[in-house]
Order: C-alpha cells, then structure tokens, then sequence
C-alpha cells in the first residue's frame, strides 16, 4: 500500500467529548462516515431548518430524543444504507451514531422513529420543500442571470405492499414515480407520488410555484425549463409561452418526425458507412402536433453508430443556448 493515508481527521468536539479517528484503533464501528455527514449539517444547517417547522406534540417534560436528532437518526442512517426501522434497536447503541447526534446515550428506538415519522404530513412536506428552495437562493452571493430548472420523474422500487403503490410497466416493477426537480446540482423538488399517473402529474403547478418565488428573488433571471419526453405536454409548454419561461423538452419520435428529419438521417447514415466513425448532425424545422394551438420549434439529433441510427428530438423556444438543448438530446 502506497503511504497516502491520513493518520488522524479532525472533527469538531461534542462537549467535552473529543473525536479522535484513527485508522489504527481496531473495529470500533464501521459507520464512521456519519461523523463526515455530522460536520456536513453543521455547516449547512439543512437538517436543523426542517427540524424547525416539524411538528411535535410531545411533553418538553418527557422528551428524551430533540426533533432534530430524531430527523438526523433517520436521515443519517439511510445515508448509511439502513432503510429499515428495525436496525435501529441494534445499532442505537454505535458510539459513532450517538456523536453524530451529539447524544451520549443510546439514539432513539424503532417504536420512537416510527411515531416520529408518522407526524409528518401535507403541511410538512409542503414546509419541507419550501425549505428547499430558501436554501437555493441563500446559496447565491449575488443574482443569477440564468437558471435551468430540470424536472423528472423516476422510479422508487417497493418491496412490500406500502400504501399507493403500483405495477409500472415501463419499469416493470411495483414503484412509486417522485418527480425531482434539480437546477444544476442543487435539488429544489422531490415530490412523492404514486405510479398509476402521468410522470408530469402536477409538474405546471410545481413549475408555476417555483418561477413565481424565483423572480421574486432575482426579477431580471433567465429561467429555462428542461425535460424528457414525459413532461412535453401541451399545458407546459403553452404556460410557459405565456409567461417567458424558456423551455427544451424531449418529444417521443413517431413517422412524421422521421420523414421531416430524413434528410439529416441519411447524410448521418452515408457519413459513418463512408468513414466507420459515429456520425451527429443537427437540423431545425417547424412542426405542430395535433393537441398544439400552433407551430413550435423542433431540433432534430440524427445520430447514427454501429449500433445503426438513433435519431432524437427536442422541442423548444429557446435561440442561443445550443448547450442546454444538446444536454437534453
């Protein structure tokens, strides 16, 4: 082994507790990353903030565990990869855990975990998400001149019978489908749902809510909406016509798209038949669906490799942001 590894990391004290790690001190808990991610709350404060607006009906009198170490239990343990509830009457006695919640005895149960999450509700969540996006705008020292706010749905596998799931068959699997919303690596949205709707379900309003506090923050921002395929629906896309949002939305192909694309399509194909190197060219057209109050704007990826041709395209109003519209492609 090469000498590069760091014979002790500093964290700060948890009263007169001190942290010391060390590589050399034998196995006294394999769960040492929840002191890097006690330090990583210190400083961003994220956990303490929603911890804040969580209710709690309990007796100041008989509370043994804060809303904010019970929020950071939970939190910090799935972190860890311990989703169930039931690891906790084990694992509530690791040193590390207990420091990681600035406790010094034994964390909360399973029983305490359980009746702690079931307090959350609507209200909660709607706070929670909130919180989110305070902190987004926090993070900037000075007003931005452009956000790109990327919406999408993805799958969330359950392995039980939770209530709302359901049966996807594009996952092929029980899932529920959260709609995420991301403006570069930060997240702004995570919206749980169930699986028997449409992957856009609600992502005009979520779109509307966050526009509005956004421009509040910043007037004079460029806000770009980006999605898959999923989210072109004719609602998003005429709203965000109306109110200047800019937008580059996937659109699923289908035979009138391929025929106005085919010209591109072929030069792709006789380019990597000529060379054997993976071809992509890019052409524009106007194009207006059967559900579209009038024309839009297309760009069409012919891309074509030795797995044969790929074509892609995208909808959207934008005219110099080719980045934004290529990531999406």
């Amino acid at each position: 082994m090469a000498g590069c590894t760091v014979g002790e990391v500093p964290f700060s004290k948890m009263g007169r507790r001190e942290i010391d790690v060390r590589f050399d001190g034998g196995a006294v808990s394999s769960d040492g990353g929840l002191l890097l991610l006690r330090e990583v709350e210190k400083r961003l404060g994220l956990l303490k903030a929603v911890a804040d607006v969580l209710p709690d009906p309990r007796s100041p009198l008989l509370v043994r565990h804060k809303t904010e170490q019970l929020l950071r239990q939970r939190v910090f343990w799935l972190c860890q990869g311990y989703e169930d509830l039931n690891d906790h009457d084990q694992l509530r006695d690791d040193v590390a855990l207990q420091t990681a919640l600035d406790k010094l005895k034994p964390a909360a149960s399973s029983p305490t975990l359980c009746r702690f999450e079931n307090r959350a509700d609507r209200a909660v969540a709607v706070a929670t998400q909130r919180i989110l996006v305070e902190q987004f705008i926090t993070s900037f020292p000075t007003a931005p001149e452009e956000l790109v706010l990327d919406f999408d749905a993805t799958d969330d596998r359950v392995h039980g019978n939770q209530v709302g799931r359901h049966f996807n068959a594009h996952y092929d699997d029980y899932i529920f489908l959260p709609l995420y919303v991301f403006c570069g690596e930060q997240l702004l949205v995570a919206y749980l749902r169930p699986a028997k709707y449409d992957g856009a379900r609600h992502a005009a309003a979520i779109l509307k809510l966050l526009v509005t506090r956004l421009r509040q923050a910043w007037p004079g921002v460029r806000i770009i909406f980006r999605g898959d395929s999923g989210f072109c629906r004719p609602l998003l896309l005429s709203w965000c016509e109306r109110n200047y949002v800019h937008y580059v939305v996937g659109m699923a192909k289908n035979s009138r798209l391929l025929t106005d694309a085919e010209w591109w399509r072929e030069q792709a194909a006789r380019a990597f038949a000529w060379t054997q190197q993976p071809q992509r060219i890019f052409g524009e057209f106007r194009y207006r669906a059967r559900s579209w109050r009038c024309h839009r704007r297309l760009i069409a990826k012919a891309e074509h490799n030795a797995q044969g041709a790929n074509p892609r395209f995208v909808v959207t109003n934008l005219r110099d942001q080719p980045q934004a519209l290529y990531e999406t492609m």
